[in-house]
């Protein structure tokens, strides 16, 4: 345990995390974050994956010292998480952050500047250097009521970030955000992790994930499904193939998707060779053969169905 917590290169680390909410008049236990064991390493984008309601958002609670765990302990660059400390090196950016609507985005990142202790002259360089990097120089000083949800989301982001932490925590970041949005803030992940800063961030877009991060979590009815890089995580397993082909010809035991022209199938992978040869030999044509590869939704997909108790299949609730 000592060595565990005295390396540097291990910025985030929870052992046996566990958290029960009371729920509804006669406050009955509903457990939200179950036995969670998971590091989080120096310099690295750390994705945390799930369906609603898995535990994403209680995990980062707790993390940030906004919820206090039933059982386990976690830790922040080497020190307990629920000591103040911890803080001055994290930025975090809650899944609804609320900001006072009359301060303009460099108002406000100007407050959370000084909250930090930043210099003027630095505070004000960071302030502009931001708001460029996120395209909002041109609304720096209008009131953050005449925002849209996405621009707030992208001020929240810059308010994380202003202080230069060495560790940032984002919880759904690219909520609300148009594709020009969210690629500017897949752009500033990618920068905090080239700053050598490392970035643990929750989402539901799944594709964002995949793309940004060097390992991810999953999560599922609060228990630790999975960790590991995408790679690892989805392997090279070929789910299905899809084989389109010309001309009238049945490839029996199949589901037929077609148009006037073409005929498409989905196969399973041991079905291919039988399929082709069925449609050469019945005087038809191959088009096209696409293997169909495991993703990070189809891999979240497979998780969240073992994790369903028996009584909820028999049911068809997912």
């Amino acid at each position: 345990m000592a060595s565990a917590l005295s390396d540097p290169d291990i910025v985030v680390r929870t052992e046996g995390l566990r958290k029960v909410y009371r729920s509804g008049f006669w406050m009955r236990p509903v457990v939200g974050l179950e036995g969670l064991d998971l590091e989080v390493r120096r310099g690295e984008v750390f994705g945390i994956v799930g369906p609603n309601g898995a535990g994403k958002t209680t995990t980062i609670k707790i993390l940030t010292g906004l919820q206090r765990a039933t059982q386990g302990m976690a830790w922040i660059l080497g020190k307990p998480y629920d000591q103040p400390e911890t803080r001055l090196r994290m930025g975090f950016l809650p899944e609804r952050p609320y900001f006072y609507e009359h301060l303009s985005a460099r108002e406000l990142l100007d407050f959370y500047g000084r909250l930090f202790d930043m210099p003027g002259p630095r505070r004000a360089r960071r302030i502009a250097e931001l708001l460029e990097r996120v395209d909002l120089v041109r609304f720096a000083d209008v009131p953050l009521r005449k925002y849209s949800k996405g621009m707030v989301q992208r001020v929240g982001v810059c308010q994380a970030i202003i202080h230069e932490p060495d560790l940032v925590i984002l919880d759904e970041p690219m909520s609300g955000l148009d594709p020009l949005g969210r690629a500017l803030v897949r752009d500033v992940i990618m920068e905090e992790r080239a700053r050598g800063a490392t970035v643990c961030f929750s989402s539901h877009i799944l594709s964002d994930v995949q793309e940004l991060s060097d390992r991810v979590a999953i999560i599922v009815r609060g228990k630790l499904r999975g960790i590991g890089s995408v790679h690892q995580l989805i392997g090279d397993r070929v789910r299905h193939v899809d084989l389109t082909y010309a001309g009238e010809v049945a490839v029996p035991g199949t589901e037929l998707r077609s148009d006037d022209a073409t005929r498409t199938v989905r196969l399973a992978p041991a079905q291919v060779d039988q399929a082709v040869a069925a449609v050469v030999h019945g005087g038809g044509r191959v088009l096209e053969l696409s293997p169909v590869r495991d993703s990070l939704e189809s891999v979240l997909l497979d998780e969240v169905e073992r994790a369903r108790p028996v009584d909820d299949k028999r049911l068809g609730v997912l």
